[in-house]
């Protein structure tokens, strides 16, 4: 467990700033204790050993990084089952092995998906409701990020593809999840828990207007507000929705981008993993609709919790000067 320092938390926002990552707006990110990798409060292990119980997970993109870490992390949260997507077979069964061995009374089982591919995810959906009765919590965690370049310079197929896979991808996942989400969110509310969570993948980049990065940052931006619609929508039969900036995580996809960037790709896959069971476990059901960083430590975030909806903070809003 590592935890950044003020002087090193320091050194990333001025590397920001130096790389104009950052819009005009400089009061987007609050500022609070900001974490790289799991600590005490979000470990499925420890603090929040059982908070997954009788619960069944659907998430996508769970063949490698973050997606599989979040996987594990809920067998070791004590899920009751986990059903995993990805459009790898072999790397679904490496994700299985390790959730089995984290938990070998999570049942877990996989398919082969695309998320873009509408009938394909409908029959992921379908499937794991057959197989486990429901669906508790969704992890929508398939994402798709190509070489940047400037819009007059890129290629139109992998500019749309990105969003293809971060936008309508996701929203297949919702659409067909939704009506077990609430299920499951009602529930919960008899038996005095809480149920029907559904985590969308954001991107620390959907809060930056960064040269080259069109597709990507606006596709995030998009889910951010996606997120609130789902609110909007659905809040009141019970949907939770998060969308989350997992961290700077040096997967395959980050490495897509430029070099430069690199240096801020410091997180572990666990962080983003713990922090996605730390929302399923009811801490955050008052953060609903709202983007949030896995950074952010959770206590000081929860501290927070009176002026973020008094003010209703870590949402998408035009800015107007009186």
């Amino acid at each position: 467990m590592v935890e950044e320092s003020f002087q090193t938390a320091f050194l990333f926002k001025n590397i920001q700033r130096k790389m104009n990552l950052m819009s005009s707006i400089q009061t987007q990110f609050l500022n609070l204790k900001v974490h790289h990798a799991q600590y005490p409060a979000i470990d499925p292990k420890t603090a929040l050993k059982g908070s997954a119980s009788n619960k069944i997970l659907f998430i996508t993109g769970a063949s490698q990084g973050i997606g599989q870490a979040t996987a594990v992390a809920f067998a070791q949260a004590g899920a009751k089952a986990i059903y995993l997507t990805a459009r790898s077979e072999e790397a679904l069964r490496e994700t299985k092995t390790r959730v089995s061995k984290a938990n070998p009374e999570t049942l877990c089982e996989y398919r082969v998906c695309d998320v873009t591919d509408e009938a394909q995810v409908k029959a992921s959906i379908e499937d794991c409701v057959a197989r486990f009765g429901g669906i508790d919590v969704v992890d929508s965690n398939a994402g798709y990020l190509d070489q940047w370049k400037k819009i007059g310079e890129s290629d139109t197929t992998s500019w749309w593809k990105t969003w293809e896979v971060n936008l309508k991808g996701t929203y297949y996942v919702i659409r067909y999840t939704i009506s077990y989400l609430i299920e499951s969110a009602k529930k919960h509310s008899a038996r005095g828990s809480t149920g029907g969570h559904l985590i969308l993948i954001s991107s620390i980049g959907a809060q930056l207007v960064r040269p080259t990065a069109s597709d990507y940052q606006t596709s995030k931006h998009a889910i951010n507000r996606l997120c609130e619609f789902v609110n909007v929508d659905h809040g009141e039969d019970g949907i939770k929705c998060f969308a989350i900036h997992p961290g700077g995580v040096p997967t395959v996809l980050a490495k897509n981008m430029p070099k430069e960037v690199h240096v801020n790709l410091v997180d572990d896959p666990d962080l983003a993993a713990g922090f996605a069971v730390w929302l399923c476990s009811g801490k955050a059901d008052w953060a609903k609709g709202r983007y949030l960083s896995s950074n952010w430590d959770v206590d000081e975030l929860t501290q927070l919790k009176e002026q973020i909806l008094r003010d209703d903070l870590l949402v998408n809003r035009l800015r107007t000067k009186a």
